[in-house]
């Protein structure tokens, strides 16, 4: 077939593959049935609606906030775990803490969330906290396996780093915290965002950790969503979903829109860099070849 290209084909399918379920949950939310598989036409009185579940608009807020928390938490053990690997190449015990790091990466979440309430409720046995598990509980939880995936990242971006700039700048005086603040930080910014993103995603979206470790008014969305689901999918949950949705989007269409604008305006700095080099090497050529233009 002519024009026909297999990976261009497959490229659609793996597409439709993944955002067509997306697309029938954000056109059923606007279902008027209640009955999330029978079409009843158009309405949006599903969307107002959640301004009068209370119950699922605070676990919407309890999520955001765990998400916003273990975000920061994460980025800052994570990158300090990366800086350690990567910068400090012979310890005693780095093959262990190595090991401690990225273990999360391959511990079951049941296991680790076995592991996490049994610690809760021993140090609750013997220094009296927590008193109970709650929204603090799940943000450790999260910090936990989230760390292990910004460590991750930042840890490639560290390897890939020129240190001849900051030996530059500590041989010209500056101490090793103001090198790592002014100049390792900014280097690095792009993997710290991204380690941050994922990390919001990855607590926004867990359900396992957080069943485990969880208490009485600490419950998450994905726990309200599951314990929904389980009596039957209501377009309550299709209309929440579908505003993650729009969040999501919007979000990620801003980061990659100032990214671009960003990436336009060092190609251009660049360019302009290069052309006036190039001038500026023809008024040397120029010179040398009409030495009256010196003495005049």
């Amino acid at each position: 077939m002519k024009g026909f290209k297999f990976s261009r084909f497959m490229l659609v399918v793996g597409l439709l593959f993944i955002y067509l379920p997306m697309l029938i949950l954000v056109i059923y939310s606007f279902n008027a049935s209640r009955l999330v598989t029978v079409w009843g036409g158009w309405s949006v009185s599903w969307y107002t609606g959640l301004l009068d579940n209370t119950q699922l608009i605070s676990s919407v807020g309890r999520s955001l906030q765990i998400a916003a928390c273990t975000a920061v938490s994460a980025v800052i053990l994570g990158t300090l775990a990366a800086f350690v690997l990567t910068r400090v190449p012979h310890f005693k015990g780095r093959t262990l803490f190595g090991g401690m790091v990225t273990a999360p990466l391959v511990m079951p979440d049941v296991i680790t969330g076995l592991s996490l309430l049994l610690l809760f409720v021993a140090m609750a046995q013997w220094i009296g906290w927590p008193q109970e598990r709650g929204l603090m509980t799940i943000w450790i939880a999260h910090t936990t396996f989230c760390t292990a995936y910004v460590a991750v990242v930042v840890s490639s971006r560290l390897r890939e780093l020129d240190l001849s700039i900051e030996e530059a700048a500590m041989d010209l005086g500056a101490r090793p915290w103001k090198v790592f603040l002014l100049i390792t930080i900014p280097m690095i910014a792009p993997s710290l965002a991204a380690g941050a993103m994922m990390s919001f995603a990855l607590s926004l979206d867990d359900l396992v950790l957080a069943s485990f470790v969880s208490g009485p008014g600490s419950t998450t969305l994905p726990m309200e969503v599951f314990s929904a689901v389980r009596l039957g999918v209501k377009p309550e949950i299709n209309a929440v979903a579908s505003l993650i949705l729009l969040v999501v989007s919007t979000f990620t269409f801003i980061v990659w829109y100032f990214t671009r604008r960003s990436e336009q305006q060092k190609r251009k700095a660049i360019q302009l860099a290069i052309e006036e080099s190039a001038a500026g090497g023809d008024l040397k050529r120029d010179s040398r070849r009409d030495p009256s233009q010196n003495t005049a």
